[in-house]
């Protein structure tokens, strides 16, 4: 009976403020939370042009060689416009059998069997002069011109200019808001990292596939472009009175 009755006391008794509150106040600071934003534009080093050589048959075994002969005649094609054969690249090499064509009346357009498809990607350091290329390729008849993509050597550098940018807006940011709402910024409690963003940044940023004859083609006119790499990051900094 004793010990019941101290039990019922000790529970009785309050809990001091001072062990109660601060200790849950400690425990979630007040906090500004900021996303900033950093952008960053490079002119190109390289651009990868990507393009497809294709020759059908009506056997795998002709389509393939048919294919081969056509691709050598590409790399030479490109060779002798000084792209190094170290920077041509194979993507994809598929043989399928070639899709059903109708006529309007219905009746089966008559198609060899087989095609076999040659991916390639072709990078040149000459970027003023990827329009005239581009302007070749889409002078052969068995070649397609796919896309036209920009990069850099050294990313990795614009991509971190990019981060320190976001980092510097959002502190920005945080210090107005601060100021603003009468309070001072403590130390940074959290920071996230969201993903790189990189693009292009000018008048033709695609250009669609096509296939068009030595006679309808034009070297088509590319645009000088820049690669853009955006980043963006979440900040929470603690704030005291």
């Amino acid at each position: 009976m004793r010990h019941a009755l101290l039990l019922i006391v000790a529970l009785a008794l309050p809990i001091p403020a001072s062990l109660a509150g601060p200790a849950a106040a400690q425990s979630q600071p007040a906090l500004i939370s900021v996303a900033g934003e950093g952008e960053i534009e490079r002119a190109p080093d390289f651009a990868s042009i990507h393009v497809s050589v294709s020759s059908a048959a009506d056997t795998v075994g002709e389509a393939v060689e048919a294919n081969n002969a056509a691709t050598e005649r590409a790399l030479a094609h490109f060779t002798e416009r000084g792209i190094a054969r170290d920077d041509i690249q194979t993507v994809q090499f598929q043989v399928y059998e070639t899709p059903e064509r109708r006529n309007p009346d219905g009746s089966i357009v008559a198609r060899p069997a087989f095609t076999a498809n040659h991916q390639l990607r072709v990078v040149t350091r000459d970027v003023e002069g990827v329009g005239r290329l581009a302007g070749d390729i889409l002078a052969l008849e068995t070649m397609t011109f796919q896309s036209i993509s920009w990069g850099l050597d050294r990313s990795e550098e614009a991509q971190d200019e990019a981060r320190r940018r976001a980092v510097a807006d959002a502190r920005r940011q945080a210090e107005v808001l601060s100021q603003a709402a009468g309070v001072t910024l403590g130390p940074i409690a959290r920071i996230a990292d969201a993903a790189i963003s990189p693009g292009l940044r000018s008048e033709m940023d695609a250009m669609p596939m096509m296939r068009m004859s030595a006679a309808a083609s034009a070297a088509p006119i590319v645009p000088p472009a820049f690669v853009r790499y955006g980043a963006s990051v979440r900040i929470d900094w603690e704030i005291t009175r």
